[in-house]
């Protein structure tokens, strides 16, 4: 079946200059106004985001995403405040003075508007949208696509050079409600839906999409894909031989736990097997 992806080009070329990426994942901590946040200090927050970003880039990381992870438990979109974009936007611009790499924002959960102000304040690339058409449940309750309002809000923003990275068969929930339809299905959905590149994930954070599902979304779309979970130095070749690149944290922090800084060593050990599967 013909994609309407056919012929687009590549955002992985075009943010990165290059046909395959590695993604680290900085975790935020807790920002003010969600639960965990027990006072710290902005800036605080700020060094501690900088210091992991700087351990991904040294261990030869090509780009990062920006994640408000420390704001357990996620809120749906329309409960989100502005304080999160506010915060954000600030943390991405620091990074971005400070290193000068494609960036992405992911706004927990599935927040797409406030993950394109954010971009287009801060200086990042692109965006990651969980569920981006159809619908599901999550642990937040139920998730809505995305697709028509945000590209309707970028487009307002004249913020078209923002990508859009969204996930097929998204983690942290069921998707009973669209059961009588495929991941080859549903991953066509994610591309009809104007997305720039389809993410495949496992169940939950730290958890590997299988191999088998990484080739049914492949067959589904011409867009970059990328695993977005569950992703280690023992699976990394796998699976950057079906893909165009990947999004990694929880093997890369102290550990393997994603809620510990990023450990230097570890980045470093994991881009040294990656490498070979790496196309510059």
């Amino acid at each position: 079946m013909a994609s309407i992806s056919a012929g687009k080009p590549s955002a992985i070329q075009e943010i990165f200059s290059r046909s395959k990426a590695i993604m680290g994942v900085v975790h935020c901590e807790a920002f003010p106004g969600s639960p965990n946040y027990q006072g710290k200090s902005i800036n605080k927050i700020i060094d501690v985001a900088l210091k992991d970003a700087d351990a991904y880039l040294k261990g030869g990381i090509h780009g990062l995403i920006i994640e408000n992870h420390g704001d357990i438990p996620f809120s749906k979109p329309e409960n989100i405040g502005h304080e999160t974009a506010a915060f954000m936007s600030v943390i991405t611009d620091r990074i971005k003075q400070e290193f000068g790499v494609p960036l992405g924002i992911n706004v927990l959960a599935n927040a797409a508007i406030p993950a394109l102000a954010t971009a287009l304040a801060g200086g990042a690339d692109f965006i990651r949208v969980n569920q981006w058409a159809n619908a599901y449940i999550a642990n937040e309750g139920f998730i809505e696509g995305a697709a028509a309002t945000a590209l309707r809000y970028r487009s307002q923003l004249r913020a078209e050079h923002i990508k859009i990275f969204a996930d097929s068969h998204v983690k942290h929930g069921s998707h009973a409600i669209v059961a009588d339809r495929s991941i080859p299905e549903l991953t066509r959905d994610v591309d009809f839906f104007l997305a720039d590149g389809v993410i495949a994930t496992g169940q939950r954070t730290g958890d590997s999409a299988t191999m088998e599902e990484i080739d049914e979304i492949r067959s589904a779309t011409e867009l970059p894909l990328l695993v977005g979970s569950g992703v280690t130095p023992d699976n990394i070749c796998a699976i950057l031989q079906r893909t165009q690149g990947v999004i990694v944290a929880s093997t890369l922090k102290f550990g393997g736990v994603w809620w510990n800084q990023v450990e230097l060593e570890r980045v470093k050990h994991f881009m040294s097997i990656a490498r070979a599967e790496l196309e510059d």
